[in-house]
């Protein structure tokens, strides 16, 4: 298993994904390349990715207020999602279901990551037929970065296992665990092998 080497020692993206970081360790590195240093960790990978890339940094305005669409165009496939007051409502949800056949409707996260890319980059271009085409999974427009979901399901799958039933504090021994593959680049998942592995360190607890 190989240790997380600071940020600095890595030299490409791709090995950069390789390891789990906090948002606020994201933050930290973003500040440290003097870039925009806040937002969801979706954006703050973007600046890491485009760093790695040699691409240059861009400069962001941090928003004081939540953007609210207005709508002033009629709702169809063709409105601009800037210009139609999108929102995830049950308005919007109905409109989908009805264009989908999906009853009840469920926004994705990857909608919803591009909802904040059509935002942050204020893309009137992007209508909402887009927005379908990235629930169907036509465009790659913008993806939801699910590292950010991997301790829940980490943890979930620990307690799931049937090695640790008899564990009490779930939740302290998943942790001490956990930490041994998110300093590491090796799968930041769960297995019984990993608890073969690892148990033992519960012992210094």
């Amino acid at each position: 298993m190989v240790k997380r080497p600071d940020f600095f020692q890595i030299k490409t993206y791709e090995e950069f994904c390789k390891y789990y970081w906090y948002q606020k360790e994201l933050l930290h590195i973003c500040q440290q390349l003097d870039c925009a240093h806040w937002g969801t960790k979706q954006e703050l990978n973007d600046r890491i990715k485009a760093y790695f890339a040699g691409e240059p940094m861009k400069e962001v305005e941090r928003k004081t207020k939540p953007f609210k669409p207005k709508a002033t165009q009629e709702l169809s496939l063709s409105s601009s999602l800037l210009l139609c007051g999108f929102a995830f409502n049950q308005t919007f949800r109905t409109y989908f279901a009805q264009q989908t056949g999906v009853e009840p409707f469920k926004f994705t996260a990857d909608m919803a990551a591009a909802w904040r890319k059509v935002k942050a980059e204020n893309d009137l271009s992007f209508t909402v037929q887009d927005l379908l085409d990235v629930y169907t999974g036509k465009s790659d427009y913008a993806r939801y970065d699910n590292r950010s979901c991997q301790w829940n399901q980490f943890y979930k799958d620990f307690c799931a296992d049937k090695k640790t039933k008899g564990i009490k504090n779930k939740m302290k021994a998943a942790s001490i665990l956990w930490q041994v593959v998110k300093k590491s680049d090796q799968a930041k998942v769960y297995s019984s092998q990993l608890w073969d592995k690892y148990s033992n360190l519960l012992d210094n607890e």
